[in-house]
């Protein structure tokens, strides 16, 4: 009797010591399945369920006291507003249980780095956010999908991942959200940050290189808890020939800001600047992003934005920009308040 009682007691004290991790997934490739193993490219989309996944990974069980939620099953580009809100106040939710020490997302990678950033942005938490996805389906030969999530779940039981913002986990690199894009859609090493990884992880084992040296989760002014709902913000894309006709569109939709994705240093043509400035006499924002994929844009460099009233977006690709300034918009932030987000987040 003795001996029982010392053994359920280990057993206890061995729980006690094991990261609890909930995997919210939310569809994508990694729950995605091909026709056969020759289909890496062609696929459906959100098909295998959380349960599936998790179990599919019994190596799991070695790390982390691991459970599920099905948040949602569905293809990333088919993300709204109202998913990123109803993911969010879950995360947050779970990361003031005492009982959580982490939380990992699935999802699809079309959308992956705008979901990642609003978490950055918005989560009051120290603990770890990891998403993670996956670029081949868990059907196809060389799927990446269950390492990944491998991975992620390694990230968010790590204590040394706490305090650095949200993570996004993919091809044995660990990322900021704030940082990271996709770049390409048909390898595995789709997920790139101009500024570098913040670390690596091998064989469960993360390294660590660098911090984000900007504003995010804690330290956020941003609260999910505070947010109801994100006011509408479009990204035009410009191109030679570029009209006024998409920002109009955008303007009698009820755009609250539009971001310009220029060229170049977020560049706008001569007959464009009184079309942008006429949709900023009507309350909407102007906020100069470019298309370009590194660097980032200056201020006064190639519009006098000071004496427009415009906003650049730094370093921010147009979709992470549309995050920022909703998120800002939303706490009713105004031009030169919203500049300094952009300085800041």
């Amino acid at each position: 009797m003795a001996l029982f009682i010392l053994a359920a007691a280990a057993l206890q004290a061995h729980a006690a010591d094991r990261a609890h991790v909930v995997v919210l997934a939310t569809g994508g490739t990694i729950a995605g399945a091909g026709a056969d193993a020759a289909n890496s490219a062609t696929y459906q989309a959100a098909k295998v369920p959380v349960d599936k996944l998790i179990a599919g990974i019994p190596e799991l069980a070695k790390i982390a006291d691991v459970s599920g939620e099905q948040v949602f099953q569905i293809a990333s580009e088919s993300f709204t507003n109202d998913n990123l809100l109803v993911l969010a106040r879950r995360v947050s939710a779970l990361l003031k249980d005492k009982t959580v020490d982490g939380v990992v997302v699935t999802h699809g990678t079309d959308t992956l780095e705008e979901t990642a950033y609003f978490l950055n942005l918005v989560i009051h938490s120290d603990k770890p956010i990891v998403v993670v996805g996956s670029m081949r389906p868990g059907t196809a030969l060389s799927a990446d999908g269950a390492l990944n999530l491998l991975d992620a779940v390694s990230v968010a039981a790590n204590p040394e991942s706490r305090g650095r913002g949200s993570l996004v986990v993919m091809n044995d690199e660990i990322h900021s959200g704030r940082d990271v894009t996709k770049t390409i859609n048909i390898k595995t090493n789709a997920f790139v940050s101009q500024w570098g990884p913040l670390g690596m992880i091998v064989e469960g084992r993360a390294y660590w290189f660098r911090k984000l040296d900007k504003k995010h989760t804690i330290n956020s002014e941003f609260d999910i808890d505070r947010i109801k709902d994100l006011p509408r913000v479009d990204i035009a894309y410009n191109y030679g020939t570029v009209g006024k006709e998409a920002y109009e569109a955008f303007a009698a939709a009820g755009a609250k800001a539009v971001i310009h994705a220029g060229t170049g240093n977020g560049s706008v043509a001569g007959r464009m600047v009184p079309v942008l400035q006429d949709l900023q006499s009507r309350g909407i924002q102007i906020i100069r992003s470019s298309r370009v994929w590194g660097g980032f844009v200056v201020r006064n460099a190639e519009q006098p934005d000071d004496q427009y009233g415009w906003v650049v977006a730094h370093d921010l690709n147009p979709q992470k920009a549309r995050i920022l300034a909703s998120v800002a918009l939303a706490s009713g932030m105004d031009a030169k308040a919203l500049q300094k987000a952009y300085w800041e987040y």
